[in-house]
């Protein structure tokens, strides 16, 4: 992906992505060297629309966006592709609706996962969804969780499910997790505890950036024998 010239905050309807989904880009400035803008995923699986797990969504993409400075962020609702998650779970081949939802979770710098609380757990449909990816594609992969529910009872969604289940996908799930009861939204503690996660998360996908440098040049054996 390279980096464009900014044109000030834009969202635009993404042609490959379902029609709930959409890509945003801020501060797409090119530095000197030609660094690439850090991609966020945003996976929120709200039922309902609109939905506090998508208000949620998208205060920690806000967030995290803040923290990096100029990022690409793209939202996949799992609502919008939900019978191409079935189908796919029954036929084994994915929708090409679901193929381009893939390929942006798999493909970016880093990932925010959201889900409502059903039954003291994560929904059916976020599950599925990340049970239809390879098992090896979040491996190393920064990880935001979080979660939506009536009452604060169910916070501890978090560190019970939703931790142990990328935990198993290998991927490096933030410290803080973020879940909203119904009656937090607007609250200052909310607004902080979103901001640290998003920071936290911010700082991961930056990290893995910059220690990811070029291949050393190839030597080829008769000059290595030859110094």
């Amino acid at each position: 992906m390279s980096c464009r010239p900014s044109k000030g905050d834009h969202t635009r309807p993404s042609p490959r992505l379902p029609p709930g989904s959409y890509h945003t880009r801020h501060d797409g400035v090119c530095t000197e060297e030609g660094a690439l803008v850090t991609t966020i995923a945003v996976v929120t699986a709200g039922l309902s629309q609109p939905s506090s797990t998508r208000l949620l969504a998208d205060q920690l993409a806000a967030a995290t966006r803040e923290a990096l400075g100029d990022a690409e962020i793209t939202v996949i609702e799992l609502r919008d592709i939900a019978v191409d998650v079935t189908n796919n779970m029954l036929t084994g081949f994915p929708s090409p609706k679901l193929s381009a939802a893939i390929s942006a979770v798999t493909s970016a710098d880093a990932l925010i996962a959201v889900t409502p609380v059903f039954t003291a757990s994560y929904s059916g449909l976020f599950k599925s969804f990340f049970d239809v990816l390879d098992k090896e594609s979040l491996v190393g992969k920064p990880v935001l969780i979080a979660a939506t529910g009536g009452s604060e009872r169910h916070s501890l969604v978090l560190d019970y499910q939703l931790r142990p289940m990328f935990a198993y996908l290998r991927a490096e799930v933030t410290p803080t997790g973020v879940y909203a009861a119904s009656s937090d939204f607007g609250s200052p503690s909310l607004h902080d505890r979103v901001r640290q996660a998003g920071a936290e998360l911010a700082d991961r996908a930056l990290g893995l950036r910059s220690v990811a440098k070029p291949a050393d040049t190839f030597v080829p054996f008769e000059q290595l024998l030859a110094r």
